[in-house]
């Protein structure tokens, strides 16, 4: 079953089950990918649902921390919610010794002995980790392994 097909299912079991936040948040997405659909004027691969999914979830986990910078815990409690609804349809994520092997490896496979190599072991390295690990901890393994 796809991403898509799970996502149209679960929406069609909120409904059912009364479950208002849930169904808000499968509809957000479902927009949103909707758009994205649109804007690239073909049909989404699983790849690009992973890309908006995480696009959705990343932007909920930066306004949570203002959020919570801001003292404000009703939208922070509200954003958890819809963050824990997003994690179901997100893969598996990396344990931080996979990512570190994965890193080291992209490292030596990318040839990069110093900082200046950053940019090209990013590239060579999101593509395999996409979905499956935080953009701002594989950045901050690979400036380990650079320095």
């Amino acid at each position: 079953m796809t991403l898509l097909e799970r996502l149209t299912q679960d929406m069609k079991a909120a409904m059912k089950n009364k479950e208002k936040q849930k169904l808000s948040v499968i509809r957000m997405v479902k927009s949103s990918l909707q758009y994205e659909e649109i804007k690239l004027g073909h049909e989404l691969s699983e790849d690009d649902v992973l890309t908006v999914l995480n696009r959705e979830l990343k932007q909920r986990k930066d306004s949570l921390h203002e959020f919570e910078k801001a003292n404000r815990d009703d939208l922070a409690s509200k954003l958890r919610e819809e963050i824990e609804i997003l994690e179901q349809y997100m893969p598996e994520q990396l344990s931080e010794e996979e990512l570190l092997e994965i890193v080291k490896a992209t490292v030596s496979e990318v040839g990069a002995t110093s900082k200046a190599d950053f940019g090209k072991v990013m590239g060579a390295i999101m593509p395999k980790v996409k979905g499956k690990a935080d953009g701002n901890v594989v950045n901050k393994f690979v400036q380990q392994q650079l320095s």
